[in-house]
């Protein structure tokens, strides 16, 4: 079955992915090289990350796909509901790095491993949460949705149309994207 949304949840998995792995290979090379570090960067690649996954991809998931495979009576409930919560927690905790990176650019070096622990800790949160999503939740949306619920799936997350994952950046968005893509390391962008 080729399903648009399944495609595009894990083009979307894969751009945070990205995304996560660009942020920790940038404070490796600040490190290594002893650079002060890129600030703005940082900053537009987790306005990135609020921006994208936390509100389209995971409203989608949350106000969609969950509750249409708890009315299927897909045998994934506990998941579901652990990844709601994580959802939820995932919001907070974005806004928690943000802080903590305007710590470390505001108060200077003593709030560098601040911002460190709590980006280890959000990358292992959601890499743990990406699994339980394509290891449990899509097979289980495979077994239990039927097409008219695909077709409706398709629809809403080929809405989200996330830069990163190929598209032509909304003009809202077009600097923004612009700014990563040009000045963050591969796999993001060129830098």
């Amino acid at each position: 079955m080729n399903h648009a949304a399944l495609r595009i949840i894990r083009a979307e998995h894969e751009a945070l992915a990205a995304m996560l792995q660009s942020i920790t290979l940038l404070l490796s090379h600040y490190r290594r090289d002893k650079l002060a570090p890129d600030f703005e960067l940082l900053r537009a690649m987790l306005f990135y990350i609020d921006e994208f996954p936390e509100r389209l991809h995971h409203r989608k998931e949350s106000q969609l796909l969950f509750p249409m495979l708890r009315e299927r009576g897909a045998p994934c409930v506990d998941t579901l509901d652990k990844l709601d919560r994580d959802h939820a927690a995932g919001e907070r905790a974005i806004r928690s790095l943000e802080h903590a990176l305007l710590g470390w650019e505001m108060l200077g070096e003593p709030r560098r491993e601040t911002f460190e622990v709590a980006l280890t800790n959000y990358i292992d949160f959601y890499r743990s949460h990406m699994r339980a999503e394509e290891d449990i939740v899509l097979p289980a949306a495979l077994a239990t949705l039927d097409e008219g619920d695909w077709r409706l799936l398709d629809a809403a997350f080929t809405e989200n149309a996330d830069p990163m994952t190929g598209h032509a950046p909304d003009a809202v968005y077009e600097a923004l994207f612009r700014r990563i893509v040009n000045r963050a390391p591969a796999p993001i962008g060129l830098g």
